[in-house]
């Protein structure tokens, strides 16, 4: 098979993926839009959390052109990327209990806040734990993650539960374990994941949705726009200064 072959077969892959999610997922979508625009109108904050690649997600909606200037990230040292030396260590941490713990007690997360747990196994104690703490501190908690790990592996927390079991919506990525959606003649191991373009796209789905909810409350999203247009520095500067007080990226 041709290399451009395999180029369009990956495209077909990640564009079937992503009509399933808007199709079979649109209701929890839109309860997610609802659940945040509901927290924002109320004066509570957002936080987003994802290690490993699922960090990419959770940073695409954070201090994001377009984005919703509201949306935090929750970093865990050691996990929001591969720039971590050994790279190996990030996925080492992620089974390490009582991280999330730690990292939520510390953090500016308070009783009425939304926190959205990136998860595509959703079966380390990491995921698991960050959405456990975060209920019983008094969140409300959304889960992105993909339910055929639950159905087809083992967890990896000693409750033996998922991500999805500690949260009040779970919205379900649709990636098939091991994420790789090719196979081909002379290459051994199954490749080309999908899960980031699958599931930045279905973050910023949310965040449009709650866009759209907020202004139908009659509330003027406090969304950024680019720096590199004009004007948009000073937009962004007087959106930032507004919501201050909910915007924990600049401290």
């Amino acid at each position: 098979m041709s290399a451009n072959e395999l180029a369009g077969r990956f495209f077909d892959a990640a564009v079937d993926l992503l009509r399933r999610v808007r199709d079979e997922e649109a209701e929890h979508i839109a309860a997610a839009a609802s659940l945040i625009a509901g927290t924002v109108a109320d004066g509570g904050r957002l936080f987003v959390f994802g290690a490993g690649h699922s960090s990419i997600a959770a940073q695409d909606v954070v201090y994001r052109a377009g984005g919703l200037a509201l949306m935090n990230l929750l970093a865990v040292p050691g996990t929001v990327g591969v720039d971590v030396v050994p790279a190996t260590l990030g996925s080492a941490l992620e089974r390490v209990d009582g991280l999330a713990g730690a990292v939520l007690d510390t953090s500016p997360a308070q009783p009425g806040d939304v926190l959205i747990v990136i998860s595509l196994s959703g079966r380390n104690s990491l995921p698991v734990e960050m959405a456990m703490n975060a209920r019983a501190l008094g969140l409300k908690v959304i889960g992105v993650t993909s339910l055929a790990y639950a159905e087809e592996t083992k967890s990896r927390h000693a409750s033996d539960t998922f991500l999805k079991d500690h949260c009040d919506l779970v919205i379900d990525s649709k990636i098939a374990v091991g994420d790789a959606e090719l196979t081909a003649e002379g290459i051994a191991a199954p490749f080309a994941p999908a899960s980031t373009v699958v599931t930045c796209a279905l973050m910023q789905a949310v965040v449009a949705a709650a866009a759209g909810e907020l202004a139908a409350r009659g509330i003027d999203p406090p969304m950024l726009r680019s720096g590199n247009v004009d004007g948009g520095h000073e937009w962004n500067g007087r959106v930032l200064g507004e919501y201050g007080d909910r915007i924990f990226f600049r401290r």
